[in-house]
């Protein structure tokens, strides 16, 4: 008897040991690629956009980066141009460098023999249109930050409608799964829209700091150039 009751218990184990092992296999079937697919078709627009998104943002990162890089000796060797009297020199040397604040003070140089006031819009103007280039698809990021929740709900939306649907035209012969279709496409839709809306908030702000950093740069030496004007022969 007592050998009956050890093997019971030995046999209700593996019974529970089994049955761990398949719910184990099939948590492990569900990944994120059948998860996309459950979600329908938002699932692809929210991929196409963070591609997208995340292009964009490689792209003006680069850029950026670029733009924020400065030789420390630029500024020093313009004023020693300027203070011999050496424009072409000085033109030579921005000609050269191939950033923002090199075309900027290029057109200052170039306009030297005009009213100070002309030459300090000039700058400006060249600034302006180098931040509206270095800004080129910088607003589609942000964009898309505040449209991927939206479209998650309205996943959620389209998935309850689904699931509603289904379960009037079964009728008497509702079966969970027509349910669980439905909120399937309607949770993952929010998750994907949330996940897409946050990180691409995120890479937005990266990108408006990195450009109110170059902002404020070509403003710098705006007024560093206009000083160096300003002082007597």
């Amino acid at each position: 008897m007592f050998a009956n009751i050890i093997l019971q218990v030995q046999e209700g184990a593996a019974a529970a040991v089994q049955t761990a092992s398949q719910v184990v296999q099939t948590e492990k079937t569900m990944n994120i690629i059948d998860l996309t697919i459950k979600g329908g078709w938002i699932m692809i627009v929210l991929g196409i956009l963070s591609i997208v998104a995340v292009y964009i943002f490689v792209d003006r990162y680069i850029a950026l980066n670029k733009a924020t890089k400065e030789d420390k000796g630029f500024i020093n060797n313009i004023k020693t141009f300027i203070h011999k009297g050496d424009l072409e020199g000085a033109r030579s040397l921005t000609k050269s460098n191939n950033t923002p604040i090199g075309r900027m003070l290029d057109k200052g140089l170039s306009r030297i023999g005009r009213p100070l006031n002309d030459i300090n819009q000039a700058v400006e103007n060249v600034g302006k249109l180098e931040v509206a280039r270095l800004e080129n698809g910088v607003s589609l990021v942000g964009t898309i930050a505040g449209l991927g929740p939206s479209l998650g709900f309205l996943g959620t939306v389209t998935g309850m409608v689904k699931a509603f649907f289904d379960m009037a035209a079964a009728g008497n012969n509702i079966d969970i799964q027509i349910l669980s279709s439905g909120i399937y496409e309607a949770m993952v839709t929010t998750v994907g829209g949330l996940i897409v809306g946050i990180i691409c908030n995120f890479l937005y702000s990266i990108l408006v700091s990195k450009i109110n950093k170059i902002v404020f740069l070509l403003e710098a030496r705006t007024m560093e150039f206009m000083d160096l004007l300003h002082e007597p022969a």
